[in-house]
């Protein structure tokens, strides 16, 4: 039955990707759909990884109210922009070619998510209030550093840093999605390799470790993972943060199955299809070109006060 569903999914997912090609298309036809192919790209790529790694996120955590994003990553991104604007200037910034800018914003932002998630992960994480504070402190002390580091710069140095730091799918470049799309194919094939001890980890550290699981070499591995598909993706586009949390808790509430085998491309395709549909709902319908993210940061956000809230009431 979850076989069938994920099927349909991804059907789903196609069906949106032909609208969002071919909606409203006129001369010059060839213009429009390779400006059009390379933002789908983008959105398929960024749903993909962000929903991927929520769910391997979660089942580390075993809770699935967390997100990569909710433990301050989003601040973590744009703490890493305003450093290599304060560093290079923001005529060097924009001047670095777009593939090395790409794989050094990507190299950074792994770097420090797999010391961040350490962090966090070194005692365990069974404690959700514990682990929610502690991302929120952390993602304070980065936006104080960021925003102390911008006082440092001139308007137009800021400038730079306010455009880089928010999620677009409008400019993408070309080279550095085919960058992105080689390291989150890796990404994802190393996600389903991963995807039957994930099975055996949700039970618990304590179980997995009498089922013969070496739960800490797992951790380790995972939080690469999740590293490398959010870092990618972040560097990509911008962060996104509630974006994983709708995709991981659409994907559980459609398959209703504990096998990552099947939930990971499942999340990654539910990822895919919010992304794809708000931005061809937002651009063909309503004409607007910059919505998308702060619609899904909204209803995100949204979304985990609902879930805070009914957990705390049952």
């Amino acid at each position: 039955m979850a076989e069938r569903r994920l099927v349909a999914l991804g059907v789903v997912v196609l069906g949106l990707c032909a609208v969002f090609l071919l909606w409203n298309l006129r001369a010059p036809v060839g213009l429009i759909l390779e400006l059009r192919a390379e933002k789908l790209v983008a959105l398929v790529m960024v749903g993909a990884a962000t929903g991927a790694a929520t769910v391997i996120f979660q089942t580390i955590a075993t809770n699935r109210l967390l997100t990569p994003g909710i433990v301050g990553f989003d601040a973590l991104f744009v703490f890493a922009q305003t450093m290599l604007v304060l560093a290079l200037g923001g005529a060097g910034y924009v001047a670095l070619a777009g593939a090395v800018k790409f794989v050094v914003e990507a190299a950074v932002l792994m770097a420090a998510a797999m010391a961040l998630f350490g962090i966090l992960f070194r005692k365990g994480a069974e404690d959700i209030i514990r682990m929610i504070l502690t991302g929120v402190i952390l993602g304070v002390l980065l936006r104080g550093l960021a925003g102390f580091a911008q006082r440092l710069l001139d308007p137009s140095e800021f400038a730079v840093v306010q455009q880089a730091s928010i999620a677009s799918f409008n400019a993408v470049d070309p080279e550095m999605s085919g960058i992105a799309a080689a390291v989150l194919t890796c990404g994802l094939g190393a996600a389903l390799w991963l995807a039957p001890r994930l099975d055996v980890a949700a039970l618990g550290r304590v179980q997995a470790r009498v089922l013969g699981l070496d739960h800490d070499r797992l951790v380790l591995t995972s939080l690469g993972v999740v590293a490398a598909l959010v870092a990618v993706s972040t560097a990509l586009v911008g962060p996104v943060t509630f974006l994983g949390l709708l995709a991981a808790s659409f994907a559980h509430a459609l398959l209703r199955d504990h096998r990552h085998v099947v939930l990971i491309p499942a999340a990654a395709l539910m990822g895919a299809a919010i992304l794809v549909a708000g931005q061809a709902l937002f651009e063909r319908v309503l004409g607007l070109q910059s919505a998308l993210a702060v619609i899904v940061e909204f209803a995100g956000g949204l979304f985990f006060l609902a879930l805070v809230l009914g957990r705390r009431a049952r």
